[in-house]
């Protein structure tokens, strides 16, 4: 739901919303936010919730809010460019679980090998009629580079873990193998670095779900068009998501370093990171049946005088979000490939530009 209460916006502000689209078609570069200075090794402070504002003029609000349940598509197995094979790395995961069944409504053809920690290793995880073997760290190379001699379209996914990251795109590159990158953490700049000089092609984003990246890009472009509209104004940031998270959310930050062009102060470590379920449920709102896998997310900002306040809010229940939005990259990814085209770094900006991918 998107809405907008009691607001007064300028002519001018109108006019830059009309050339967004526009302006999301022509940028070629609107949306790289993990190569961004602040994404550092900064603290955040665990388990603080924000106080509640008492506003005393009427609050402009925006509000995303998702409920995701069982992903459905369209299949399309007759089409010889939709039964795509992939790689999905990191299965045994909740998040891959989500991936291999959103790809397999989807048509594409998942393999039946995975990469993930030495503890998975040998384990078979069945899942939509398919038995996919683990495999653990050792062999990696002699493996992913017989599998894509076997499946010469190959498109790997991975949904590992923060420390892998690295690791696994420096070993995508060696191999040569286009990848969609869905994992967060790790070394950004490096990541960047070692998948620039490998030539591959690739995709990487922080937010796999294209509704929120279209929000993040209007937040940027609102950013680059207003700088400094909201100097002055103060920002609290919470940010929720399950237990098993151990990093902070990289669209928060993305969202703040917007924060940021517009004027406001506001450092890393002030981030509000709730994980433990009971505030989750008693003091954020959320569901107990999304405790699991769930990314609440709330900025509020307050005037030096506050009167006025603002407050941005996307919720999602659920990972089918993510899971659709990492089927539209492989299968952007595939178009690519396909069409011999460069290859390079590409980001979820690029695959909303390509519109409806089924």
């Amino acid at each position: 739901m998107l809405s907008f209460d009691s607001v007064y916006l300028p002519n001018q502000l109108w006019s830059a919303c009309s050339k967004m689209a526009s302006l999301l078609k022509a940028s070629s570069n609107v949306f790289l936010s993990e190569k961004l200075p602040f994404l550092s090794r900064s603290k955040t402070r665990e388990g603080v919730v924000p106080k509640k504002v008492t506003f005393r003029s009427a609050p402009v609000t925006l509000s995303l809010s998702t409920s995701t349940g069982t992903v459905e598509h369209d299949p399309i197995s007759n089409s010889p460019d939709i039964a795509i094979p992939i790689m999905v790395n990191g299965c045994a995961g909740k998040m891959g679980k989500s991936v291999i069944q959103a790809a397999d409504s989807a048509g594409l053809h998942v393999v039946p090998v995975s990469f993930d920690a030495e503890k998975n290793s040998g384990q078979t995880v069945e899942l939509c009629g398919k038995k996919i073997l683990v495999h653990g760290p050792s062999d990696r190379e002699r493996i992913l580079a017989s599998v894509f001699q076997e499946y010469p379209n190959l498109i790997v996914v991975d949904y590992t873990v923060p420390a892998a990251v690295n690791d696994n795109a420096e070993l995508y590159g060696k191999v040569g193998v286009p990848f969609v990158m869905g994992t967060t953490g790790g070394d950004r700049d490096q990541l960047y670095k070692t998948v620039e000089e490998s030539k591959v092609y690739a995709v990487i984003s922080p937010q796999m779900g294209k509704q929120v990246v279209a929000f993040l890009a209007a937040m940027e472009i609102m950013a680059e068009q207003f700088p400094g509209a909201f100097s002055g104004y103060s920002l609290q940031v919470m940010e929720s998501h399950q237990a098993g998270k151990l990093d902070t959310s990289g669209t928060a930050k993305a969202i703040i370093s917007c924060f940021q062009k517009l004027g406001v102060s506001f450092d890393m470590d002030q981030i509000q990171m709730i994980r433990d379920p009971k505030q989750q449920v008693e003091m954020v709102g959320v569901p107990e049946e999304h405790l699991s896998g769930h990314a609440f997310h709330l900025y509020h900002l307050t005037s030096p005088d506050q009167t006025v306040s603002f407050e941005f809010q996307h919720n999602v229940c659920g990972r089918s979000i993510y899971a659709e939005g990492t089927v539209d990259a492989v299968l952007f990814l595939a178009k690519k490939v396909k069409l011999k085209a460069d290859k390079r770094i590409y980001n979820m900006i690029d695959v909303l530009r390509e519109g409806n991918m089924r």
